[in-house]
């Protein structure tokens, strides 16, 4: 079954900047993902890399907040 929600972004030209991130993010946490099939992971593996993820981009928005320096929020 194929979540057609989870390909999506916001910003299309965002995509393969995320990709990168979701790999490098993995690979700090040390999560085997690759790029294809990852069938072989568990749900908990998977989430840490998403969780993570989410982490890590509140930290920088929180720096960037911090620092006078954010997007409007409409």
């Amino acid at each position: 079954m194929t979540n057609s929600y989870s390909s999506k972004t916001s910003v299309p030209e965002a995509k393969a900047a995320l990709d990168a991130f979701k790999y490098e993010v993995a690979n700090e946490i040390g999560v085997p993902l690759t790029k294809g099939y990852n069938g072989n992971l568990t749900s908990a593996q998977n989430g840490s890399v998403g969780g993570q993820m989410v982490k890590k981009m509140i930290e920088a928005q929180e720096r960037a907040m911090a620092n006078g320096s954010h997007p409007s929020m409409h």
